[in-house]
């Protein structure tokens, strides 16, 4: 399957960038993270994908960051670990061009495929990763931290190589 480079554009006259991170980005990374999740990444975890096998990126309007995405590299396989968009951006195509550039670069570095957990309860994201290409390929069981205890993650994989 033929990934689509970073061709998104959004909703009408909302001109997104992408650009990889860096660490003085940290503030309004975390500030997007505290908007976008109940049990947040630390400002450790962030500064550990830091690294050579990790990349950043994010995706900017007039220059503020509106959205980002953290994957890790492993042999032949890219593990996406974070996507997260500013609330004032979603559903107008910001996640969606992340996506793409990230998987525009995986297959320019001649990896072989993605793979992603996601919520059972986030049906924007699952949605968003259906159909961009991928399919579940399991369950892990209580992966993610709930208000009542612990939710289900559903595995999600997209071969990028024939």
């Amino acid at each position: 399957m033929h990934r689509r480079e970073d061709s998104y554009l959004g909703a009408p006259g909302l001109e997104l960038t992408i650009r990889p991170l860096e660490p003085g980005d940290l503030s309004e990374i975390l500030n997007i993270e505290l908007q976008g999740y109940s049990h947040p990444w630390s400002e450790g975890i962030f500064l550990d994908c830091f690294k050579p096998d990790y990349r950043l990126w994010g995706v900017c309007q007039n220059g503020s960051l509106a959205g980002y995405v953290v994957v890790s590299y492993v042999l032949d396989e890219v593990h996406l670990l974070n996507l997260c968009v500013h609330p004032g951006f979603r559903g107008r195509g910001a996640g969606r061009l992340l996506l793409r550039h990230l998987l525009a670069e995986a297959a320019r570095e001649c990896m072989n495929q993605v793979i992603l957990e996601v919520r059972l309860s986030n049906n924007v994201a699952s949605k968003l990763y259906r159909n961009e290409g991928f399919e579940e390929i399991g369950r892990r069981p209580r992966y993610y931290p709930a208000a009542s205890g612990w939710e289900d993650a559903r595995v999600m994989a997209l071969l990028l190589q024939p």
